[in-house]
């Protein structure tokens, strides 16, 4: 039986000719990653352990992007950790206020992740970067720390589950709709610690955007990871980003998957995820009258350019519904820029929103869009769990920057 394109990235960074699924393998990894919550307890662990040295301090990357800037003491002293940690080892990939964005945008930005790499990091959407045909996941911060001291991590080999998609997105339809269709035909547990392995016509058909959308929220599914085959949008993406070899892995045409969705792209209509669930799915025309009391635009799901693009497309022109805080958050500083350079960030103010500095703040419910007991919000984030972004008794609903932006204007959840 042949192998997926996940059991063969991780294969060849085992060193093994072949790896099947439940194996126990010790694979090489091409970068490990923390950020300002995770990192400081990868740094206490690392020096408990005895380590003194990094493994290589080009392949590791710290970035300050949950409270930064710092919100208050307790994470201030955490920034100071890593920052302290970054200069003991002089890490080349240190990212902090006036550098940082939200890592998981960043660093495929950055071209610190390549098709056919191995990556961890100790955040759970880490498995973002199999957009790029990489094998990426979550880990905890002690497994982390040992990857940073020897460049190596343990994994079990894990099955496979196929979606074959075919067909095209239409109109105000994106790669956030896909996946929260997916979550909500397979459930929060449906791909539990299995590789979701994205195939067909359709992927030539989703942007890199997209891809990434998708990619990241593999874990809301229970993935340990999601990947997308390297096509010719792949490699573009990469051209002036990757600097350096990378190779590109195909699954074999016998692979084994423990189960096979075809999924046509054409047939999705625009889904929001109601609470306190991403399974609970529903297309915008089942949604009924739900008004809102506000509105995130942004995150390492969809802080990217285009999602700036379809926010600002909606929103040019007209004014946000006056009962709706609208909070707009490029996911880096180069997104930033461009949406400066292309007069978005005129738009969204004129439009009566607030646009942040790069973070994560709001999607944890850390900081810059706390909710209070009985509100509701429309979020482009990842999680609605109870109490994600503020208190136990808010509601969180997930949706895509279009439905986001649609439904700041209307005052309540609304189509695009």
């Amino acid at each position: 039986m042949g192998m997926t394109m996940t059991q063969k990235i991780l294969a060849a960074h085992a060193g093994l000719d072949e790896v099947r699924a439940g194996q126990l393998i010790n694979a090489k990894l091409d970068l490990v990653l923390a950020n300002d919550i995770t990192g400081p307890v990868s740094v206490r662990q690392f020096d408990k352990a005895g380590f003194t040295e990094v493994f290589d301090k080009s392949r590791i990357a710290l970035v300050m992007d949950h409270f930064v800037p710092n919100k208050d003491i307790k994470s201030a002293e955490q920034c100071k950790e890593c920052r302290t940690f970054a200069k003991r080892f002089d890490l080349d990939h240190f990212y902090d206020v006036g550098t940082m964005g939200i890592e998981h945008a960043l660093l495929p930005e950055k071209g610190l992740v390549a098709a056919g790499e191995a990556v961890i990091g100790a955040d759970s959407h880490t498995c973002t970067y199999g957009a790029l045909g990489a094998f990426s996941t979550g880990v905890g911060s002690t497994d982390l720390c040992a990857g940073i001291a020897t460049g190596q991590g343990w994994f079990k080999v894990p099955s496979a589950i196929q979606f074959y998609l075919t067909g095209e997105l239409r109109p105000y339809v994106s790669g956030k709709d896909v996946i929260l269709h997916i979550i909500g035909m397979i459930g929060v547990d449906g791909a539990l610690y299995k590789s979701m392995e994205f195939t067909g016509p359709g992927v030539a058909a989703l942007s890199m955007d997209d891809r990434f959308t998708i990619a990241n929220m593999a874990i809301e599914a229970g993935g340990k990871n999601g990947i997308f085959p390297v096509d010719d949008k792949t490699i573009e993406y990469m051209v002036g980003r990757v600097h350096r070899d990378y190779k590109v892995y195909e699954a074999d045409p016998d692979a084994e998957y423990e189960a096979v969705y075809e999924i046509d792209l054409s047939a999705i209509e625009p889904t929001v995820a109601f609470p306190h669930l991403p399974e609970n799915a529903r297309p915008i025309s089942a949604v009924g009258d739900i008004p809102i009391d506000q509105v995130v635009i942004g995150s390492c799901t969809n802080g990217r350019i285009s999602d700036m693009q379809a926010a600002a497309e909606i929103l040019e022109g007209r004014r946000v519904h006056p009962d709706v805080r609208t909070i707009i958050i490029p996911a880096t500083q180069e997104v930033y820029l461009e949406c400066i350079r292309r007069g978005y960030v005129e738009t969204f103010i004129n439009a009566g929103c607030v646009v942040s500095t790069p973070t994560c703040g709001p999607c944890l419910g850390g900081y810059m869009g706390i909710l209070a007991a009985g509100e509701r919000c429309v979020s482009t984030t990842n999680r609605n769990f109870v109490g994600r972004m503020g208190h136990v008794d808010s509601e969180v609903y997930l949706a895509s920057p279009a439905v986001a932006a649609a439904s700041a204007i209307a005052g309540r959840i609304a189509a695009p």
